[in-house]
């Protein structure tokens, strides 16, 4: 599957250099922001809910780090539009993983899933069921 890995390497670079969804949103839900201080990346979610607040109608973000959190960000930003609360909720580390398509290192998972973790802490915090100023990936397993 070398031709396969190789496709989506090109697809994290492209995320990376061309990041979709990057930038600030006017008036989002909710805004929640983490960090990876191993590898010191940074990634802010902002998300806009439906009137319902029951699905995700739009995703910006922005940050700064290695190719796979930022790829990682950018991708998961065009995924997560359409997508129910409770379907975000129900992402764990395999859904990124298969979404970059590439192996990645254990050192390495942390900066995949650091949008992920941002993403739904910040739904979290705005239903209530969480309480944290900042999200990080340094007590992940």
């Amino acid at each position: 599957m070398v031709g396969g890995s190789d496709m989506y390497r090109q697809q994290i670079l492209d995320h990376y250099k061309s990041p979709r969804n990057y930038g600030e949103m006017e008036d989002p839900t909710f805004t929640h922001v983490g960090e990876n201080p191993m590898c010191g990346d940074t990634i802010e979610m902002q998300v806009q809910l439906d009137d319902d607040e029951e699905a995700i109608e739009y995703v910006a973000f922005q940050g700064d780090g290695c190719a796979i959190s930022q790829a990682s960000a950018s991708m998961l930003s065009e995924k997560l539009q359409g997508m129910t609360i409770e379907e975000l909720q129900e992402l764990d580390r395999d859904d990124v993983v298969d979404m970059l398509g590439v192996d990645i290192s254990p050192m390495r998972i942390k900066c995949a899933v650091l949008a992920e973790k941002v993403a739904q802490d910040g739904a979290d915090i705005y239903f209530g069921e969480l309480d944290v100023d900042k999200t990080t990936t340094e007590d992940d397993d």
